[in-house]
């Protein structure tokens, strides 16, 4: 009697737990994708995803694709089917379709647990998201990131201060050459709320000189960058300065922004790029595993200071709109979110709850994309020192005019080719959650079709030859299907770019290929801010930021190029870790975290007339970049 009763209160608890491994495992043997080709699967748990999470790596999806074609099927969890497709036509009817194909659940809680809440811009689906992105688009107006372009300046101008010190510096302070604080771009801001990794050696938690030589030092750009970028979002964004740089006059290495408590905040929600974990797998299905995770509580309390200072910080710009005579300052974004929104019906308006979410999104994916951006443009033309010279002799060709750089080609072609090949955000997923049951993704390159396995049984039973391969122009979805955009591999695409799509050439985009048209980028025929497009549904889910990252990007290479001048670590093999954003780190220590070591120097006021005199400097002499 108590076993019986026992299974009757505990057998709704056990049904939800299993309730997505049974749907997921009869999906695998249901589900129409298992017809398509597929590459071979190395583990029954995990499937192909280890793979996929190194793919900047191991350049596992430009061998899938030359082996099985632009669509095909990888393995997830438990070996369930994936649909994995580079076919323009079939990338062009998902993405404009943002509402039938929403990001999947457990991307959605990724997001809401490190970053935007589950009210944010990022994770809110259907008619709230057009309801909030309406609202938004009128704080990312072109007007309105004018407006804001001499913070992106003010932040800019004081990194290259920093830089030109640490580039001066003929001693620097012994600093072993990585320490464990840099567990990501941000380990600069790490709380003590977080630790997480013991130290081997003591450090300051600041960006530093890594293996300093006494003529040109090797400094850590991404932490630097890190901070730059996290001063202009705090004050473009809303109004909130993180003093994340060090002030004029100061010394870098003295440099500290963990007073900040917001700072401190910031840095354990979003210290969260690590190696694969099959425990991450793991929690994605099995939510309960959720609650034991480490650090829960330093990550409530962070979350608890982000809340506190976020509905300070809307009271205030509230106040001034009610003021009637908002103060010059007020010219950040969520100043102008909450006019729009005053401006809005009630039934129509953000919710306190969604503004909050709001701040937190701004924070996730104006500061570390953009980093993490600039930071691999830096790699690149690091490792162009040609393209990096003629870009400078435009920069300073136009003296001090900010706007003359701006408009540029030359910088346009190298921000564009920087973020082809390094976009920030290397793939996203999307399922199917349409009306209809099933539905049929055009093609633009037939897929090849296997014959189902119970055909192919009754066929071999009743002694029937083998019918002839099926070639289809579409690929037939369920509803929970997921998808992966490979946003990376298109970017890098050998049939859409030229066979030279691996290497760093700006110049391509004076004549580009006919092919790339075929691509339904936002920006510049590329993916990296997702999809523009046309029609009711078109662009919906794309970078609504786009404008206000680009501009920043340019803003800082215009001001850092002119006068400092970076050069590849004697070395040192830098590789790609993904974690939603994709990070540098050194492949000889992967243990202590994303880092970006450049070396930086001074350039003379007179060095175009002698710019061969520091080729020697560069060993990547070859004009056309080497591959990245």
């Amino acid at each position: 009697m108590f076993l019986l009763l026992l299974l009757l209160f505990t057998a709704p608890a056990i049904l939800y737990v299993l309730r997505p491994l049974a749907l997921l495992l009869l999906a695998r043997f249901t589900s129409p994708l298992r017809l398509l080709p597929s590459p071979p699967s190395p583990s029954p748990l995990i499937g192909n995803l280890a793979q996929i999470a190194d793919q900047e790596n191991n350049d596992i999806i430009s061998t899938w694709v030359a082996q099985y074609g632009h669509t095909f099927t990888y393995r997830g969890f438990i070996n369930a089917h994936r649909l994995l497709t580079t076919d323009p036509v079939a990338l062009a009817y998902i993405l404009g379709h943002p509402y039938d194909f929403p990001k999947p659940d457990f991307i959605n809680e990724s997001l809401a647990a490190m970053a935007a809440g589950h009210d944010g811009l990022l994770t809110v689906q259907g008619d709230v998201h057009k309801r909030q992105r309406k609202i938004m688009n009128q704080a990312f107006s072109p007007a309105h990131i004018n407006s804001v372009e001499p913070i992106f300046r003010e932040k800019a101008e004081r990194l290259r201060d920093v830089f030109l010190q640490l580039a001066d510096e003929q001693a620097a302070p012994p600093v072993p050459p990585v320490t464990p604080a840099h567990t990501d771009a941000l380990a600069l801001l790490r709380s003590p709320l977080e630790p997480v990794r013991r130290r081997t050696s003591p450090a300051p938690d600041r960006p530093s000189c890594v293996a300093p030589t006494p003529a040109h030092p090797v400094v850590d750009v991404l932490a630097w960058l890190a901070r730059a970028t996290l001063d202009v979002i705090g004050e473009a964004g809303f109004g909130y300065a993180f003093h994340a740089l060090p002030p004029p006059g100061s010394d870098p290495h003295a440099a500290d922004a963990a007073e900040n408590e917001l700072a401190r905040a910031f840095a354990a929600i979003f210290s969260t790029a690590r190696k694969f974990r099959v425990m991450t797998v793991l929690t994605v299905w099995f939510p309960v595993l959720r609650r034991f995770r480490p650090n829960t509580r330093a990550m409530q309390e962070a979350r608890d200071t982000m809340r506190r200072i976020g509905t300070q910080l809307i009271s205030e710009r509230k106040a001034e709109h009610a003021d009637a005579k908002p103060a010059p300052a007020t010219r950040d974004i969520l100043s102008v979110l909450v006019r729009a929104n005053a401006a809005t019906s009630p039934a129509h308006a953000l919710t306190h709850t969604e503004m909050l979410s709001q701040i937190s999104t701004f924070l996730a994916a104006g500061h570390e994309t953009t980093a993490s951006a600039l930071a691999w443009t830096l790699y690149a033309l690091a490792h162009a020192p040609a393209a990096q010279t003629r870009l400078r002799r435009a920069l300073r060709a136009c003296g001090d005019d900010l706007h003359a750089a701006l408009a540029l080609p030359l910088l346009e072609h190298t921000v564009r080719e920087a973020l082809r090949l390094h976009a920030p955000v290397g793939s996203t997923m999307r399922v199917y959650a349409g009306a209809p049951r099933t539905c049929r993704v055009p093609l633009q390159h037939a897929v090849r079709v296997r014959e189902p396995r119970a055909a192919r049984l009754v066929r071999v039973l009743l002694r029937r030859p083998a019918p002839p391969t099926e070639l289809r122009d579409n690929v037939e979805l369920r509803r929970g299907d997921i998808i992966t955009v490979p946003i990376a591999a298109v970017n890098r695409a050998a049939d859409l770019w030229g066979a030279d799509a691996r290497a760093f050439r700006p110049e391509r985009w004076a004549a580009l290929p006919r092919a790339v048209r075929a691509v339904p980028g936002l920006y510049a025929h590329t993916l990296t801010f997702l999809n523009g497009g046309a029609g009711a549904g078109g662009g919906a889910r794309a970078c609504i930021g786009y404008r206000f990252a680009l501009a920043e990007i340019k803003v800082f290479l215009a001001v850092l190029l002119r006068e400092v001048a970076f050069a590849p670590a004697e070395g040192v093999v830098i590789e790609k870790r993904v974690n939603i954003v994709t990070r540098p780190f050194v492949a000889s220590a992967p243990e202590t975290g994303n880092q970006m070591p450049l070396r930086v120097r001074r350039v003379l006021p007179d060095e175009d007339e002698h710019e061969n005199e520091h080729e020697h400097d560069y060993k990547d002499a070859e004009d056309g970049g080497e591959e990245l």
